[in-house]
């Protein structure tokens, strides 16, 4: 592309980073990433009433914590600012004055309740609810009068009539609209307060974007910022409406489904690397099978032409594989540093643990490795080893200490661990073997009723491993209680 793609992802401080707002986010920094363009941030808190720093700041921290880093924007600065829209509120009335002296805007101080009255008969025609323009012509004099009395009132601007509004969208393709059917709306509220589709306009002119790539929620919202673009004289940007994201219900996501901010699923111990490439997933496909994808592969392979029309679907257990495949690669230290905050919270370490509890917590989290999805799940991986709360897990694993030759099996294992010298998996794994030729049973007979002694399940990390990690004693104390 000729020109320089600038996008922009401007979002409200109003409550937790929902994923669909990080997927948006992740879509325009691919975008501009690719195009070797610029990623802009800014926040739209002209919502006084829900807007809140700390919601600022909850966004601004996930962004980072994504790896989403913007190159312009707040706290970043640039030459467009400022970068915070209740900053702007001199710039907007600046370019709302030009309009209302070009009469492309008017004052209109109709009341709430006859709007509602008007409303209302429209409906009764069974007619799409219009303004009706009625302070459009209202003479200069008269304005001025109302004015002076300080008559509450709103700004609207002139949407003009008996046209087709169009855009082509780059995900949606032709989209249409008649004029008529969107009628002079508010562009400044009565608290002298912008809305949010003109100052919208205004931001993304005035910043320079190329591309508004967002949600197709916000497609219903486009004709009138195409009329604020022509009323104002600027060139409308190319435009991108992405499908919703859907539950496993397809239903639109919410707290139904599970956690659906980004601060949940940090706090559950996902990786970033896993959740920018599930959410590429979601709604983009890529050219082939490919699903496990580097941040710079993703900005190599990532454009809008591929990004599909359906409604995408959060299917948890695919973020789970892609992040399961994430964990696999960390080493040791940094399993231990994702496991560690919910061992804590479960009581299972120390707040600070010293050199040597920490060295054995650094194992107990590798040998779980094969059985920790995300991080939280280690609570549940290896509870077995900081509690004796335990049992059979079922009615299947509870048989295997029914079998003729368990009992023979569990005390000859029970004496061989009590007279080692020291106990490590080397000196365990030779037990196996020794009662598998004393007793004449085959392997199975030995490692499962020891495994369901020991631990409650069928399966799991190597069998010596285990031992060794629980310690003579705890194993001692668990095989006596099972033999009696």
């Amino acid at each position: 592309m000729s020109q320089e793609v600038r996008v922009r992802f401007a979002p409200s401080p109003t409550g937790p980073f929902h994923i669909g707002g990080a997927r948006s986010a992740l879509f325009n920094y691919l975008v501009a990433k690719h195009n070797h363009g610029k990623f802009v941030v800014r926040i739209e808190d002209t919502d006084r009433k829900r807007s809140t720093s700390e919601s600022e700041e909850n966004i601004k921290e996930a962004l980072k914590w994504l790896g989403i880093n913007w190159d312009e924007g707040i706290d970043v600065g640039g030459p467009n600012g400022p970068y915070r829209q209740t900053e702007r509120l001199d710039i907007y009335k600046k370019y709302t004055e030009k309009l209302l002296a070009e009469g492309k805007a008017y004052y209109c101080f109709c009341t709430p309740e006859e709007l509602e009255a008007e409303k209302q008969a429209q409906l009764a025609k069974g007619e799409t609810p219009v303004y009706s323009g009625k302070c459009a012509d209202l003479p200069k004099e008269t304005v001025e009068q109302y004015l002076r009395e300080g008559r509450p009132h709103v700004i609207r601007i002139k949407t003009p009539k008996n046209e087709t509004i169009e855009l082509d969208d780059l995900v949606r393709g032709h989209v249409s609209f008649d004029s008529n059917n969107v009628g002079d709306f508010v562009i400044v509220k009565s608290d002298g307060i912008p809305v949010y589709n003109y100052c919208v306009v205004l931001d993304d002119a005035l910043m320079h974007i190329t591309h508004v790539i967002r949600a197709e929620e916000h497609l219903s919202n486009t004709p009138r910022q195409l009329v604020i673009y022509k009323a104002l004289g600027f060139e409308a940007p190319k435009f991108a409406h992405v499908s919703l994201i859907l539950g496993a219900d397809k239903k639109k996501m919410s707290k139904r489904h599970g956690a659906t901010s980004v601060q949940q699923y940090r706090d559950m111990g996902y990786l970033p690397d896993a959740l920018v490439n599930f959410l590429a997933l979601l709604g983009w496909t890529p050219d082939g099978d490919q699903e496990i994808f580097s941040r710079d592969e993703l900005i190599e392979q990532f454009t809008l032409d591929r990004v599909a029309k359906n409604p995408a679907v959060f299917d948890i257990e695919k973020l789970n594989w892609i992040n399961f495949h994430y964990m696999k690669q960390l080493d040791e230290d940094q399993l231990y540093a994702v496991c560690l905050p919910h061992l804590q919270k479960a009581g299972y370490a120390s707040e600070t643990p010293d050199e040597t509890e920490a060295a054995w917590l650094k194992s107990v989290c590798a040998a779980m490795r094969e059985h920790v999805q995300y991080g939280a799940q280690i609570v549940d991986a290896a509870k077995v080893f900081f509690t004796d709360d335990y049992a059979p897990e079922n009615e299947e694993t509870a048989a295997v200490l029914k079998e003729e030759t368990a009992p023979s099996v569990l005390k000859m294992f029970r004496d061989e661990l009590a007279a080692l010298d020291d106990v490590t998996p080397d000196t365990v794994q030779p037990l196996f073997k020794k009662i598998q030729k004393g007793l004449k049973v085959k392997g199975k007979f030995v490692y499962m009723p020891i495994r369901v002694a020991v631990t409650g399940v069928m399966h799991g990390p190597d069998l010596n491993v285990i031992v060794a990690l629980m310690g003579r004693d705890k194993v001692l104390q668990r095989l006596d209680k099972i033999c009696g």
